[in-house]
């Protein structure tokens, strides 16, 4: 009873995949080479970098679906998770991106160039 009140809890705070790794305690660590499972989970959606925004951690996005929080290819802003996820990007980079839905915020929590 007190694991499932406990999953309630963090299902509104955190994706599945961390509420259930918080639940079963520490696990030993991905053999080298392989991701970890909640890496593995991740969501990738396909973007185009329109106005980037650092001061505020913010950048707008021009991009496809995004399938884990149910989102059609529109042009939208989205908060950085980390404002360190926009250092290395500008106006027009073609990226693929992880988002998650905190809140009422759509927050970008991976980047990476596309070749």
């Amino acid at each position: 009873m007190r694991r499932f009140c406990l999953l309630i809890l963090l299902a509104g705070t955190m994706p599945v995949a961390m509420a259930q790794a918080t639940l079963q305690g520490p696990t030993s660590a991905p053999a080298e080479g392989t991701a970890s499972p909640v890496l593995a989970e991740r969501v990738l959606a396909e973007g185009e970098v329109r106005r980037l925004d650092p001061a505020s951690g913010r950048v707008t996005l021009r991009h496809g679906e995004i399938r884990n929080i149910d989102m059609p290819a529109m042009t939208m802003v989205f908060r950085a998770a980390d404002p360190a996820l926009l250092a290395n990007l500008k106006v027009g980079d073609r990226v693929r991106f992880s988002a998650e839905r905190v809140g009422a915020n759509f927050v970008v929590t991976y980047v990476e160039l596309r070749n």
